[in-house]
């Protein structure tokens, strides 16, 4: 009886091939960031504006802003909200602006 080898794996091509669809889907996810920015008119800030309102809402911890912020996210994305009214009526935290300061053009101050 004879017994027949399997073929050996390839794992420099399989590794290849994990590296590729790695280095793809991080090119999708920047992208994707890139057209969240632009969607929500945030690309109207400085990128010292937005590297600070994004550095502030990474350290928040309160669960109740977090909260608020997902559901204000996913009435975003249903299409219930985006440039309207509400959202340059309100500070980030969902208080209303006060009128003796000037609003940045996302309508928010970016401070927790």
């Amino acid at each position: 009886m004879e017994t027949t080898m399997r073929k050996p794996r390839d794992f420099d091509a399989e590794l290849k091939a994990l590296e590729d669809k790695a280095r793809e889907l991080k090119t999708r996810k920047v992208q994707q960031l890139g057209e969240l920015v632009i969607a929500t008119g945030a690309d109207a800030l400085s990128a010292e504006e937005l590297a600070g309102a994004l550095i502030v809402l990474a350290e928040t911890k309160e669960a109740g802003k977090r909260e608020a912020w997902a559901k204000r996210g996913a009435a975003f994305f249903q299409g219930r909200s985006g440039r309207t009214a509400q959202a340059t009526d309100r500070d980030a935290d969902g208080t209303p602006a006060r009128s003796d300061r000037p609003q940045p053009a996302s309508g928010g101050t970016g401070a927790a």
